[in-house]
């Protein structure tokens, strides 16, 4: 694993606090995923999967948890805005995630409501 600096953590947990103030309970999920990933509850596929749809919809925060993955793995979202995907070191090609449950508080999520207003 790379070397995670403190410093990059804290920053990163800075950004999903304010992009979630309004909503502290997808902040508190994802400290929970968190502890499962460390204490090896959850494997790292496992962790990125949970982390891209906690977080979809919000660009900058799901590719930034890249900062945490293991070396060979990497989150990456296409330009032509389909959904997120990862790479897993020594396998070729890719895993889509497919975020299809709303957020924690049960309301839709941006692309969720983009669809019903359509």
């Amino acid at each position: 694993m790379r070397e995670l600096r403190v410093e990059d953590a804290l920053m990163y947990l800075d950004q999903v606090k304010m992009e979630f103030g309004d909503r502290p309970e997808i902040y508190n999920e994802f400290l929970e995923i968190m502890k499962k990933f460390k204490s090896q509850k959850i494997d790292t596929p496992g962790v990125i999967r949970r982390v891209s749809t906690l977080f979809h919809g919000n660009k900058a925060l799901v590719l930034g948890f890249n900062t945490f993955l293991p070396d060979g793995f990497k989150i990456e979202i296409p330009l032509d805005g389909s959904g997120p995907y990862f790479r897993t070191p020594g396998q070729p090609g890719v895993t889509l995630i497919h975020p299809t449950q709303p957020t924690q508080n049960n309301q839709p999520n941006q692309s969720q409501q983009q669809q019903q207003q359509q």
